[in-house]
């Protein structure tokens, strides 16, 4: 009895410490906690419960004022006050309405309703005089909210009220010229304040004097040190070689491309059709075929040899009709969406393709549609809307009724509220962008166009339909692939027929002329009916097989306007991932300035673009310099260069460096490599070069 008694006080001794320990436990646990929320929490916490006693009232921007040519106000605001209050922070609720009746003139029922009203914040009265809205504040109350904003108003009363306007409660535009220049008066109410831009300022001077500390050194040593040696290979009384961070780069990739051209080696191939009774169908190579894995083929569907491909018209032919299987049939639907709108460059080059004319041309109609009103500001690398402009857009179409080329696709956008989910769409993206956004019709100034040139008219016309295509529907496509079998030899056979026009309907200019795609289509759609009856399994005859000849071809030139897109996307002859993306989105040069340095490329005699064509190729003299550069400095000749020199301004940007250590590399970087040429003895190497270059131009 004793040891059971000792066993059970040990027993139970034991179940007290244990529980001792787990409340110690606990209790440590909770002052931890504690701890937690009070030391390492307390900033989130604290924001938690200021949040529960502050709230967002958005402030609007004041309206831009109206002057006359004199500089008479004709048009201005006048700050006046709303009043609100917060239920949850009114200490003092009778002194709070008593104030309300004094100060506002309002019943004492009507304070009372929107003090002890349990929201958020409660408006009590608006269009308060700002004298009024000051004695308020200056009570001090907790939980009274006066917010100022502005009114229109106009010092000369109803003088030209007519041409001037007015504005509607919402301080918006109506009539007359406040709502013709609503973009410029309503104010920008997400503005920053300047101090917020100081980096990126900063940024701009930077580049500014990069490519200045680049163009003027790099050009000064490269002509003390190879200008006589150009000079008198080309028997100049003297040569200047100019050279710069961006013009050198496209020098570069005219002169590559056409040495691509030069080198490139013409390479025959011979297809082998079969034909059928509704349809043609090209041979391919497949794994049970007698070809595969020989030598003897040019990729997958055609041989190096006409013997070859005559060999195997022959085995096919024996006899004729050759009969077939169908092993396999596709019918699918494919969509094709409008395109993005224009930027300058894609703008710059469809007039370089439709009109032959030089981006700097399209450049100077492009200013001129701008400056008669007629489209938005046109140095921009957007091809997208920003939210603004989408909530705005409705104005801009129903201008267009009034232009009879789109006049009825505008009103029929306008009818059946085309427009109202742009935003929500692919061609609104604010992300994409860096200061304007893409080139869009107004909608206004139309009667300027009898005062245009017929490649402005036609311009115009180019914008005006790639802008309304977004508000239409994707085209539909029906694509019919058939695969059949003739002795164990493959034949494919695909067609793709237009069933629904969408955005198409409007693409169209009324001065394009039918494109093969279009008489291809026409064809089309009668096999497409022809072939419905195919399924697989199907029987089919070929009554006959023929050899198509072709060959390969080489890459083709830059013209002006495929050079301005190549600058613009120079990004993508970068291999490195990290600068590639750098320069995503906006390439080598600026939309402002790329027209102008293929000018001066061609001023210079680097560059010779053909006036009828706009074709570009390297003179002489370009590709000598080109060869310089090369064996002297060869970074000037790739994108790569700007791309790392924009990642150090992307840094500055940010604050993450300053501008006084990207200075100092930047001086570091033109030291160096100004030392390294000028330490260079490749004279006699050069000229070697020159001779191979020259061996072109004779």
């Amino acid at each position: 009895m004793g040891y059971s008694m000792r066993k059970n006080k040990t027993y139970h001794r034991k179940k007290t410490v244990l529980l001792w320990v787990l409340c110690m436990g606990m209790m440590v646990g909770l002052a931890g906690r504690l701890v937690y929320l009070c030391v390492f929490r307390s900033v989130y916490y604290s924001e938690k419960a200021d949040d529960l006693h502050e709230r967002e009232r958005g402030i609007k921007a004041a309206r831009g004022r109206i002057l006359d040519a004199n500089g008479e106000v004709l048009a201005a605001n006048r700050t006046v006050c709303t009043i609100s209050v917060i239920h949850s922070q009114i200490e003092e609720p009778e002194a709070v309405i008593a104030m309300l009746v004094k100060e506002l003139g309002i019943s004492e029922e009507t304070a009372r309703k929107r003090v002890e009203k349990r929201s958020s914040i409660e408006r009590v009265k608006t269009n308060v005089d700002k004298e009024t809205g000051d004695t308020i504040r200056s009570y001090g109350y907790a939980g009274v909210k006066v917010d100022e904003d502005f009114k229109r108003y106009y010092p000369k009363g109803k003088l030209a009220s007519r041409v001037i306007g007015f504005t509607g409660g919402d301080n918006q535009g109506i009539i007359g010229l406040e709502v013709e220049y609503e973009e410029i008066l309503k104010g920008i109410e997400t503005a920053k304040d300047l101090s917020e831009y100081d980096n990126l300022c900063e940024a701009a001077y930077l580049r500014a004097k990069e490519d200045y500390l680049m163009g003027i050194n790099f050009s000064r040593v490269l002509t003390l040190k190879y200008g006589r040696n150009i000079s008198n290979y080309l028997k100049m009384d003297r040569a200047v070689v100019s050279v710069g961070r961006v013009m050198t780069c496209v020098l570069g990739m005219v002169v590559r491309r056409e040495r691509e051209i030069r080198a490139f080696v013409k390479t025959p191939f011979f297809k082998v059709i079969g034909k059928t009774a509704n349809f043609d169908a090209e041979w391919r190579v497949c794994e049970q075929s007698k070809y595969s894995n020989t030598p003897y083929l040019y990729k997958d569907n055609g041989f190096v040899d006409k013997e070859k491909a005559q060999e195997l018209v022959t085995f096919l032919s024996d006899p004729l009709p050759a009969q077939a299987v169908i092993e396999k049939i596709e019918r699918k639907k494919e969509t094709k969406n409008p395109p993005l709108l224009f930027n300058l460059a894609e703008i710059q080059n469809e007039c370089a393709k439709q009109f032959k004319i030089s981006p700097d041309e399209t450049l100077n109609i492009i200013q001129e549609l701008y400056e008669k009103k007629l489209v938005t500001y046109p140095r921009t690398d957007a091809r997208v809307l920003s939210t603004a402009v989408c909530k705005e857009i409705h104005k801009n179409i129903g201008g267009l009724k009034n232009y009879q080329p789109a006049a009825e696709f505008a009103g029929e956008i306008l009818e059946k509220q085309l427009h109202k989910n742009i935003a929500k769409t692919r061609y609104c993206d604010d992300k994409k962008i860096t200061d304007h956004y893409a080139i869009i019709p107004t909608g206004q100034g139309l009667s300027n166009l009898n005062r245009l040139s017929q490649t402005a008219v036609r311009t115009y016309e180019l914008i005006v339909r790639r802008f309304l295509s977004i508000f239409y529907p994707a085209a539909q496509y029906s694509r019919v692939s058939i695969t059949s079998k003739c002795k164990a030899e493959a034949f494919y056979a695909t067609f793709k027929v237009l069933t629904d026009e969408g955005f198409l309907k409007i693409a169209k200019t009324s001065f394009s002329k039918s494109s093969k795609e279009d008489e291809d289509g026409k064809c089309t759609r009668e096999v497409l009916e022809a072939l419905k009856k195919y399924k697989k399994g199907d029987m089919i005859d070929f009554n006959g097989f023929e050899i198509k000849e072709g060959e390969t071809s080489p890459p083709k030139r830059y013209n002006s306007g495929s050079m301005i897109l190549a600058m613009e996307n120079a990004g993508q002859l970068i291999e490195d991932e990290e600068l590639r993306a750098q320069i995503k989105g906006s390439g080598i040069g600026t939309s402002a300035t790329r027209a102008e340095i293929l000018k001066k490329l061609n001023t210079i005699k680097y560059i010779s673009t053909n006036k009828k064509t706009q074709v570009i190729t390297p003179t002489l003299l370009g590709e000598i310099i080109y060869d310089v550069v090369e064996c002297s400095m060869k970074q000037l000749l790739n994108p790569e260069l700007t791309a790392s020199w924009e990642k150090g301004l992307t840094y500055v940007a940010e604050g993450s460096i300053t501008s006084q250590e990207y200075m100092d590399k930047l001086e570091g970087f033109v030291g160096r490599r100004t030392q390294a040429v000028m330490g260079l003895n490749n004279q006699r190497q050069l000229i070697m070069m020159f001779d191979e270059s020259a061996k072109n131009y004779k």
